[in-house]
């Protein structure tokens, strides 16, 4: 009787020890995840702002506009857009027309901002005027 009482404690003991690892290790492995997820998201808002800006008689307000759709659908949050140049009007044929998009992790964070409480992501997406 005395056997199964100590292992009854020795089982406790590693619980208590392991269970804060597997957790921590658990949320940490979601929060990686919901990361590289919020990235590709921005890629694509980024991606498909870039092909509305490079269609001729396109504007900024429509290239900020179809990313804020796509963002907003996707649930992305504390997100800011810009365009180099900033007005699509002025590129010629051949240019480049670039958009970035930038996101705070924190607001996007699903378990919290208590690992990458600071961290940005930012997507930027080069595409040649047509």
């Amino acid at each position: 009787m005395k056997y199964r009482t100590q292992s009854r404690g020795v089982a406790v003991l590693e619980l208590a020890i392991c269970l804060p690892i597997l957790l921590t290790l658990t949320f940490a492995t979601i929060e990686v995840c919901t990361m590289l997820h919020l990235r590709q998201k921005i890629k694509v808002a980024a991606y498909e702002g870039a092909r509305v800006g490079i269609t001729p008689e396109s504007t900024s307000s429509k290239v900020s506009y179809h990313c804020e759709t796509l963002l907003d659908s996707q649930s992305v949050y504390g997100y800011t857009i810009s365009m180099q140049p900033s007005n699509p009007k002025d590129l010629q044929e051949g240019d480049y027309f670039r958009v970035t998009v930038d996101a705070a992790f924190a607001p996007n964070s699903l378990v919290g901002d208590w690992i990458y409480s600071s961290k940005t992501l930012s997507e930027t997406v080069s595409l040649k005027a047509e």
